[in-house]
């Protein structure tokens, strides 16, 4: 598991603040369908403790995450700092998102809209993406 957080106990603002965004992104993608659960709640919390973010600091990020989402109107509040992340960092938030999507058992039109705006939004390949949706959906039918 890669840590995308530097190692100081105290992260920059600039960290902090991209791991806030993606977390109202995620939060953003549990809500689409209309049906925003407990299991794609633990989704999120899991993504956040493997992109880094202390366990102890889990609930209060999430909390003011899902502050900002509600108090926003658009995804580009969210994709502005995940665009000039690492390809890595991109490709473990699509993961995620997918996972988050298929936590219900399926992908609805909504669900599929925003995931095609949101490839262009943070600069990934539509293939990369693609890839990454079959495989996740291929995981879940184990």
């Amino acid at each position: 598991m890669i840590n995308f957080l530097s190692k100081k106990k105290n992260n920059n603002q600039k960290e902090t603040n991209l791991i806030k965004k993606t977390a109202s992104l995620l939060i953003h993608a549990a809500k689409i369908d209309e049906n925003y659960t407990e299991k794609e709640k633990e989704i999120i919390k899991k993504t956040l403790i493997e992109l880094g973010v202390e366990k102890n600091n889990i609930n209060k990020l999430f909390e003011e995450a899902e502050k900002e989402e509600q108090d926003s109107n658009q995804i580009l509040d969210f994709t502005r700092e995940i665009k000039n992340s690492s390809d890595e960092f991109k490709t473990k938030i699509i993961e995620n998102l997918w996972k988050i999507i298929f936590s219900d058992g399926s992908s609805d039109m909504y669900e599929a809209n925003f995931m095609r705006r949101l490839t262009g939004l943070i600069y990934l390949d539509n293939k990369v993406v693609g890839d990454i949706k079959e495989k996740i959906k291929k995981n879940l039918n184990k």
